[in-house]
């Protein structure tokens, strides 16, 4: 293997293997195992007996391979060799034995299985074999996207590329890039990583601790599909978006695909290296929305149908009604009622799914309601428009309504208060805070207060079933 350091891949393969398993598995199966030597498509290893060689090959050959191959950027395949015990025990000796040791047609056999094996891939370590395009309901909303994610699948590297998707939680960002990643993991030979930013930032900081971070790079920057979720953890952490960009330059050069989820337009991310976000700003950009009500109920149809149960269209309304949040909260309740169902053995009644979800119905939280509808609706109550809420004015018509909007936003969403303050204009998240405290002193000095909140409450569920 050229320019490639393969026992030190190999020890650090170890090392992963070690805390994947746990270290009563890991020693009773990898403690006896010694590299030997390597060439351009192979490493072999040497273990004790045959018996521990097909345990080892049975159980785990694919996550070997697999994490071998993150780890060295190639397409290698590593052999086990029975030595003996006495063999294992001088692999001091392994630099001389692998220049003594000829290749007999037994191995080379051998090494041409494997390498036939390694082309029935199972599914990919790092995504959900759930989430494929087939299982991705397309509505008006995301047609877009999907078609485009579709079309990348097909041609990575090529078509679209670098592709960024952007919305809030649970409407589908993370479903569809591990579509594309498993599609071409299933349909080609390519190598994709799926990776989380934070799990991003984390193998980047274990690799300066451990002085691998030659290692990291070649992991990252020789894939043929990088996938990263959620960049907008990455701001405000200069040493891991500088190590990003040289990735990122490196592979859109080498025409590899690059795919990324983001929570937010890329205009929006904040601390944030101009050069990085000039990156960002190639990127073919896609945005999620909440499925409208007629969009809501196709989805949960689709769904039912592939669950192959029957609901019937009062309670689909019922559903659609109540749950305007995100496809995530839509597909729950659905689940909730189909588990009852599959359990209980009865058939679903509106009674009954009124009953099983009045806590999704009736909480407090409804994880990303639109904060663009909260405000709306705020300043069309206050007589105000929106850009009066998310504007500079501080007269006393406009700042009353503003703290309430940003109030009502803190207890229906989960949004925090960066985020929110990030609606309204740009301010900080110790002005939200200062509002929503400042609606709660009020809240117990005025009772009629608490009325008009719970009504804007209930007249922005209405308007977000709508649209």
């Amino acid at each position: 293997m050229v320019d490639l350091d393969s026992e030190g891949i190999w020890k650090e393969t170890l090392n992963q293997m070690r805390n994947s398993l746990g270290e009563e598995e890991f020693s009773g199966w990898f403690s006896d195992l010694v590299y030997l030597r390597s060439n351009n498509d192979n490493i072999i290893i040497g273990i004790p007996s045959t018996f521990h060689r097909d345990k080892v090959k049975t159980n785990y050959q694919k996550i070997i391979n697999s994490t071998f191959n993150e780890l060295s950027g190639k397409k290698i395949t590593v052999q086990f060799e029975v030595t003996g015990e006495k063999q294992k025990k001088s692999a001091v000796s392994k630099t001389v034995q692998s220049e003594t040791t000829p290749k007999n047609d037994e191995i080379d056999k051998e090494i041409s299985k494997e390498n036939t094996k390694q082309k029935n891939k199972g599914k990919h370590p790092q995504m959900r074999d759930d989430y494929i395009f087939d299982r991705y309901v397309i509505i008006e909303n995301n047609s877009f996207a999907a078609n485009a994610a579709i079309a990348i699948s097909k041609n990575p590297g090529k078509a679209y590329n670098p592709f960024l998707i952007y919305g809030g939680v649970g409407l589908g960002k993370t479903h569809l890039m591990q579509a594309i990643g498993n599609y071409i993991h299933d349909n080609s030979d390519n190598k994709v990583i799926y990776i989380t930013s934070e799990n991003f930032l984390n193998e980047y900081v274990q690799a300066i601790q451990d002085v691998k971070t030659k290692i990291f790079k070649n992991k990252f920057r020789s894939t043929d599909v990088l996938l990263i979720d959620d960049i907008q953890f990455f701001q405000d952490k200069d040493r891991i978006q500088e190590e990003l960009f040289h990735t990122f330059n490196q592979l859109l050069d080498a025409k590899k695909q690059l795919v990324f989820t983001c929570d937010r337009p890329v205009s929006e991310l904040k601390k944030f290296s101009e050069r990085l976000r000039s990156r960002f700003e190639l990127c073919l950009k896609v945005d999620l929305q909440p499925p409208r009500y007629e969009e809501r109920c196709a989805i949960l149809r689709s769904v039912s149908q592939a669950r192959g149960v029957t609901i019937l269209d009062e309670i689909i309304d019922l559903i659609c009604k109540n749950v305007s949040s995100n496809v995530r909260d839509l597909i729950s309740s659905l689940n909730t009622l189909i588990a009852y169902t599959e359990l209980m053995k009865e058939p679903i009644t509106i009674e009954i799914a009124q009953q099983r979800l009045k806590n999704t119905f009736n909480g407090p939280i409804q994880a990303n309601l639109s904060m663009d509808n909260i405000i709306r609706v705020v300043a069309d109550y206050f007589a105000l428009t929106p850009n009066d809420l998310k504007g500079k004015k501080r007269t006393g018509k406009i700042v009353y309504p503003r703290q309430i909007a940003m109030y009502i936003g803190r207890e229906m969403t989960d949004f925090s208060t960066t985020e929110i303050g990030n609606e309204f204009g740009g301010r900080d998240h110790t002005t939200v805070m200062h509002s929503i405290n400042k609606v709660k002193a009020n809240l117990i000095i005025d009772p009629a207060l608490e009325s008009t909140i719970e009504s804007l409450k209930r007249s922005i569920k209405e308007f977000s079933a709508k649209y």
